[in-house]
């Protein structure tokens, strides 16, 4: 018997109970794409496809201001800028105030519990477009799967999640620094407005370190890429509406 089980090949021998068992929960076809690639709507069923998994990651923003801000200020928790109140040569703050130890940490863990939320949902579902497991392709084999048994796989997404995360971060940061040197500074609270470069250098990131570090995963199939430029270039939309939402909710002082 011949079965393709998270990119293993398993030719009816027996590897272990734990194997066993995992190979017949998580049997995965891969000599086919679970993605279609014809037609308008098949293109942005597979975009929402790239949202719910890639989601996760965004939202890292999200956890930088609930462990960077909403959480301190509730319970006194001291807030570790990155810089160090540094100046840069140019006599700005290198990156300033909004950029903090927690915020970044944070981010890593709001995405890495996404991940595992989004696993552990729809670790079920199989290839079914648009709710698939993120790590559905991964196995024991893999760099990021660390533990075996069922909390193996849930901290592999978390692992998967976390350094996403923690990626977008970076490229926060990133996009930060630029502002910075263009003199875009931020003022008390409030920091200062600008579309592409609070949004691309985080994105670019994200997707940087999934084909890197990720690469032959789900998250990284070949079908995607034309739907994962697309999400690239809408990012900007999506994350205006969630610092709205941040705004109306407390957790920014502006809405951008």
């Amino acid at each position: 018997m011949l079965r393709i089980v998270n990119r293993k090949l398993i030719l009816g021998r027996h590897e272990g109970m734990f194997h066993v068992q995992r190979s017949f929960r998580r049997t995965v076809d891969i000599s086919s794409s679970p993605f279609e690639t014809d037609g308008i709507v098949s293109f942005f069923v597979n975009v929402l496809c790239v949202l719910l998994m890639y989601g996760s990651a965004y939202l890292a923003n999200t956890g930088a201001m609930l462990f960077g801000k909403w959480i301190p200020d509730k319970t006194g928790m001291p807030v570790i800028v990155i810089d160090g109140g540094k100046n840069y040569s140019d006599g700005n703050r290198i990156l300033g105030d909004g950029k903090s130890w927690n915020g970044l940490i944070g981010g890593g863990i709001v995405s890495g519990i996404l991940f595992t939320l989004a696993h552990n949902l729809w670790n079920n579902n199989g290839t079914e477009v648009p709710f698939i497991d993120p790590i559905i392709y991964a196995d024991s084999s893999d760099w990021f799967w660390i533990f075996e048994g069922e909390i193996g796989s849930s901290l592999a997404a978390f692992t998967m999640g976390f350094i996403l995360g923690f990626s977008c971060m970076i490229g926060d940061m990133c996009g930060s620094f630029v502002k910075r040197r263009r003199g875009l500074k931020r003022e008390g609270d409030e920091s200062s407005e600008a579309p592409l470069l609070d949004t691309v250098p985080f994105a670019i990131a994200i997707f940087i370190a999934a084909f890197v570090l990720f690469d032959g995963q789900v998250i990284t199939h070949p079908d995607l890429i034309e739907e994962i430029f697309f999400l690239l270039i809408v990012t900007p939309i999506i994350h205006r509406a969630f610092n709205i939402f941040g705004y109306k909710v407390g957790l920014k002082e502006v809405p951008y």
